[in-house]
């Protein structure tokens, strides 16, 4: 909890707010996860599981809907539009490759930001995106009029909202996968990492680079593989379901306690 406590408190989120925010997780979980015989519990069962009052537990429950949320919209058209752009032609000269693209259609035609903004949504204006995209540092502008895009996926460089909705995103999935994983029913998810504790700063750079690379490139192919089967995925009765495939890299100074070695 260390990191995100660090995070509150660089945003002015006191233990107050927080403990009243977690309140409300706890009971919504109660409610929605711990039912008997698909029974939704009573407000006195909840507050016997979570330790919630009684008092708090009718409250929120009267307020708060139990739907999980989704992503905020914006990220998840600035995700198709990623994909598009490295991936489908005319906008990219090999996957993986995205094209400077002319701003406009009048310009470019059907190879254009105008143009790919309209593959996936025909409601929303090229210029309103290439506006947010510019302010959140995902594209840039040269002087003959043409987009860039600045990364191989859609992660804002600038915009915090957006930057914390992924956060929730994905560490929300991760630690799905390592609570099944320790629940240990069912098929276990993926989740491995390595660790090492002695290497010198210019390891720990080269290490970096090395894995924006190549784990960029694990990525997008994840990506285009789950795109290529999806657009093939028969319409079914079965329900649908989401993924997410993360990578994640870290590094701090050893902590010189735990790397001191016994005496005789």
């Amino acid at each position: 909890m260390r990191p995100l406590v660090r995070l509150m408190l660089r945003k002015g989120v006191t233990y107050t707010l927080f403990a009243d925010l977690l309140k409300e997780v706890f009971v919504e979980v109660a409610d929605r996860e711990f039912r008997l015989d698909h029974t939704p519990p009573s407000d006195s069962r909840i507050s016997l599981l979570t330790g919630v009052h009684r008092k708090d537990v009718r409250r929120l429950r009267s307020e708060a809907g139990m739907a999980p949320e989704a992503l905020p919209a914006n990220i998840t058209l600035g995700a198709q539009l990623v994909n598009a752009w490295t991936f489908s032609p005319p906008f990219c000269s090999a996957p993986g490759q995205a094209l400077a693209l002319p701003r406009l259609a009048s310009v470019g035609g059907d190879c254009s930001f105008d143009a790919l903004v309209a593959t996936v949504s025909t409601d929303i204006r090229g210029r309103v995106v290439l506006d947010e995209w510019l302010r959140l540092g995902i594209v840039r502008l040269d002087e003959q009029d043409c987009v860039h895009l600045e990364a191989q996926a859609f992660v804002p460089q600038k915009g915090f909202d957006e930057k914390a909705a992924y956060f929730g995103h994905n560490l929300h999935d991760h630690a799905c996968a390592a609570v099944h994983n320790l629940s240990g029913e069912g098929l276990p998810f993926f989740e491995r990492s390595t660790h090492y504790d002695a290497l010198s700063p210019a390891s720990v750079e080269q290490l970096r680079d090395v894995v924006a690379k190549d784990g960029m490139q694990a990525l997008l192919a994840f990506s285009r593989l789950a795109a290529d089967l999806e657009s093939v995925d028969e319409p079914g009765i079965e329900q649908r379901q989401r993924i997410t495939v993360g990578l994640y890299f870290y590094t701090e100074a050893t902590d010189p306690d735990l790397s001191k070695t016994p005496g005789p």
